[in-house]
């Protein structure tokens, strides 16, 4: 275990000596562009920094010559897919304009065997000797005994696979606390279950995103592009991550497909929660059910089977100030 300090984040000491390491969105949709601010800033301590996602985009039409490996598309600004939802395609659009390297890997959604052995495949191929899933939203932060779970099918997908890797390091990185309300997440239980982690000094600490920062930067304008690529299906999620970043606060509607719901934008969304994998996986009580799943539905199966069969859960409460 390394041996932190308070004058370098433990999320950076923890990948101080990596030299390749892979950003992966957890949950789906738009949640690679969470770790945009982490990249930026790892690729100015000189490392090789990729990106990846688990990903909800029609992965059928994409063309042979775009899969790297099986399992593992290589999605680019041209590569064919839906025009009006492909989070990746953009995402590799904006990369572009930057001048970074125009590549987004995209996991199609499946169980956890079949997502393994597409990590394990990538992590090969690239030589990447750190992982760090990234989640937008909480949920993959919950262990199972929650009042409520949020949206957890694809979070734990991705935890149960990456859990599974060898001789790598692995993170996970929460942005956006706050934003699962909405999906029913106590946020009071996310918190217990961050002090839990810290008594097995797993929590890694929280990090402000500074608005003020080349990271902050690149993040605002990669959601701002996105919004524009994505004018039919923007992201709820990052579209408050990046109104919190700018200071603002309250009911902020940033989009209109959060019309009609109270909204809480506060500095705390723009903050990232560092946690060891590992140590996070072995608190999901169901997540090793999880592991003989090859399909999407069979995952969403054991979790529903779980949440009927569990005796009750913890009882939800208001975080008291």
């Amino acid at each position: 275990m390394s041996s932190y300090h308070l004058a370098e984040p433990p999320l950076f000491t923890r990948l101080r000596d990596a030299s390749h390491v892979l950003i992966a969105g957890a949950g789906g949709g738009f949640d690679v562009y969470g770790g945009l601010p982490l990249a930026v800033a790892l690729e100015g301590l000189g490392k090789k920094v990729y990106l990846a996602n688990l990903s909800f985009s029609d992965l059928r039409r994409t063309p042979l010559e775009d899969w790297l490996v099986p399992g593992v598309a290589a999605v680019n600004p041209e590569t064919v897919g839906n025009d009006d939802y492909f989070p990746e395609r953009s995402l590799a659009r904006w990369l572009a304009i930057t001048g970074r390297e125009p590549v987004v890997y995209a996991f199609p959604k499946s169980g956890v065997r079949p997502l393994r052995a597409a990590y394990t495949a990538l992590v090969e191929q690239l030589d990447v000797d750190a992982l760090v899933l990234v989640d937008g939203g909480t949920d993959i932060l919950l262990r199972g005994d929650e009042a409520g779970l949020g949206t957890p099918q694809e979070d734990m997908t991705s935890l149960a696979a990456v859990a599974g890797l060898d001789n790598i390091a692995c993170l996970v990185v929460s942005v956006g606390f706050g934003v699962d309300a909405y999906h029913g997440v106590c946020h009071a239980h996310v918190l217990e279950n961050l002090a839990a982690l810290q008594r097995q000094n797993a929590f890694l600490g929280a990090l402000s995103i500074p608005l003020d920062s080349p990271e902050g930067a690149a993040y605002l304008a990669a959601v701002v592009h996105s919004l524009a690529e994505t004018p039919l299906r923007p992201s709820i999620v990052h579209s408050q991550i990046a109104s919190a970043l700018r200071g603002e606060f309250g009911d902020v509607q940033a989009t209109d497909r959060t019309r009609g719901t109270e909204l809480f934008v506060n500095p705390l969304m723009a903050m990232y929660l560092a946690v060891d994998l590992p140590a996070l996986a072995r608190t999901v009580e169901y997540l090793p059910l999880l592991e003989p799943t090859d399909h999407a539905y069979q995952v969403a199966q054991v979790i529903e089977a779980h949440l009927t069969s569990r005796s009750g859960p913890r009882p939800s409460r208001l975080i008291p100030h």
